[in-house]
This record gives structure tokens, sequence and C-alpha cells, in this order.
């Protein structure tokens, strides 16, 4: 056979695409396009709570042999360890039946108080119980998840504190659940009250994730270590007299005008297991103005209501009043 009759294609098992630096850049553009598009118009985000609403099973089943292995863990503690424990809880139940007996004097001079100044009651801000399923997997973030979401009425928003004091806020909603970022987040930031010297600032989360600093205080601010920071109230978010961080380090340094506050948290998310999620403080009030609204509009209907009943009345008797007059006339 002539050499210049054979076909000179290559078979199919050697036939290659596009190049892999092709693929590459197709895959790069692709990616990218989908963060922009998530970032500013949040497309992903139905597709990103379908999939947690799907993994929820999923993870609880991943959840249970930890939870089965602490639970065999705890049961072989030991009776001495228990005793222990119970002898330990024993005074500490003293010790805070003296703070609760002294805390109930102290509120009831407090509402005293109040009534004679003709103060609004403290605030009754609605709260649901919760609890924490694991961190975020997220290296750049400090973020946990709760199993508490849209379902149970969590919205985004929403205070989260535990017995310590103020963990974070909830920042994403799915339907079973939900993501808190906590106050040590590079992110996050939440308005503070010194309680010793009643100054406000702003506390921000650091880059490390360590804790937070208050940015922008001067030199000579009246700031000391151990000083109590607490919730402002002032953005409408949580409700004031919270505990949040105890002062940790204070800096001044003559070549710089503003010192260096560095706060530790007091409500560690390493042993928080079970949280509270409060309601905003800014839809709690919207919500009892609302009610207070319709309370006065069904009064106001009733009174009016009760007014045209008592007019009919008197004009019936008026009436018959003169029904009886004109039939003794005759």
């Amino acid at each position: 056979m002539p050499f210049g009759t054979l076909d000179r294609t290559p078979p199919p098992f050697f036939r290659q695409g596009p190049s892999a630096l092709t693929k590459l850049a197709l895959c790069s553009a692709l990616a990218l396009l989908l963060m922009v598009a998530d970032a500013r118009f949040h497309v992903m985000q139905p597709a990103r709570a379908a999939l947690a609403l799907v993994l929820q099973p999923v993870q609880r089943l991943l959840l249970a042999p930890v939870d089965a292995w602490e639970t065999a863990g705890d049961y072989l503690r030991g009776t001495k360890r228990a005793m222990a424990a119970e002898d330990l809880a024993r005074r500490q139940l003293a010790q805070q039946a003296e703070r609760l007996s002294r805390a109930e004097a102290l509120q009831a001079e407090n509402d005293r108080l109040r009534k004679l100044l003709v103060l609004q009651p403290a605030l009754s801000v609605a709260s649901i119980a919760a609890e924490v399923l694991f961190e975020a997997p997220d290296p750049f973030s400090r973020r946990v998840v709760i199993d508490r979401g849209a379902t149970q009425g969590v919205s985004a928003g929403s205070p989260v504190i535990n017995e310590a004091g103020v963990l974070g806020q909830v920042t994403r909603v799915y339907p079973l659940s939900s993501e808190v970022t906590l106050l040590t987040d590079k992110d996050a930031a939440i308005p503070l009250l010194n309680a010793r010297t009643q100054m406000r600032n702003v506390a921000i989360g650091r880059a490390d994730g360590s804790g937070m600093e208050l940015r922008f205080l001067a030199a000579n601010a009246d700031v000391k270590v151990g000083d109590l920071m607490t919730t402002s109230g002032l953005d409408g978010v949580y409700p004031p007299g919270l505990p949040v961080a105890k002062v940790a380090v204070v800096e001044r340094r003559g070549d710089s005008s503003f010192a260096q506050v560095l706060l530790a948290p007091i409500a560690q998310p390493d042993s928080a297991r079970h949280v509270l999620v409060l309601q905003p403080l800014d839809r709690h009030v919207a919500a009892k103005r609302e009610a207070e609204v319709a309370a006065a509009a069904e009064a106001a209907s009733a009174a009016e209501t009760k007014a045209a009943v008592r007019a009919a009345k008197k004009a019936e008797r008026a009436e018959k009043a003169a029904a009886k007059a004109s039939g003794a006339a005759p």
C-alpha cells in the first residue's frame, strides 16, 4: 500500500480537547464571577440555605459518636470526682444564696426608686434557648453554629448571650440552624459602656481573633486594667447593661495620641454550650409600641361603642317620656 494513502489522523484515544491552561483560565473566571455575584447580589444564598438544610441530618449524625464518647467519659469518671463536684456545688450554692438575697434587696430598692422617678420598668426582651453545635470551618473568621433557625423565630442581627455575658450576633439564618459571629471576629463591632466611668466607646475584634480592642481612645482617657465593659444599648440591638469584656492591657506611648486598650471577653466561646438568642432591642420596642397602639385603638373603639349605646338608651327613654306625655294630654 502506498504511504500517501495511509490515514494519519490520531486515533480517538490520543485526541485531546482544550489545553490545561485554557481549562484553568475558564474555571478561574467562573469562580471569580460566582464570588462577585454572591458578594453583590447574594445569588448563592438560596443554594447555601438548601445545602445547610440537607446537611443538617448529616451533621447531627456525625456529632452522635462525639456525644456518645463524651457521655461514656462522664459516666466512667468515678465516684470520687462526683463527690468532690457535689461538695463544690454545695459551697457555690451557699454563696449564690447570699448573693441572691442581696440582689433581691437591691432590686426592690431599684423598683421603688423607679416608681418615685416615674421611670419605665426595665425591658423584658424575648429570648430563644439554643445549643451550640460546632464551630464554623472557616480559618479566617470566628463563628459558631447553633441549632435554632428561621423556623424557631431566629432573625439576622439578634444578640446571643450565655450565663457569663455577650457572645456575639446572628449573621446568617438557615431554616433549622444559624451562624453566630463572635465578638472576637475581625469584622465584629459592639458599642460599650465603662461601668466605672460611664464612658462610651466601640470595641472591634482583633485580626488574630484573640480578643477585642478599643480604637481611637485618647491617651489621657480614664481607663484602667480590670474595668468592666457592658453594652450601652445605643445601637438598638443589644439591651443595655449586659457584661461584655474586661480591660486586659492599657498601653500609653509618648509618640502616639491614642492609647492601645485590649479587652478580654467575659463569655468564652470555647466553653459555651447553651446560649440565649435575644430579640433585637429596636424590634422589641417596635413590637411593644404596636401592641400599645392596638390596645389604645381597641379601648377607643370600646369607648365609642359604649357612648353610642348610652345615647341610644337616652333617646329611647326620651321617646317613651314623650309618648307618655302625649297619651296623658287628652
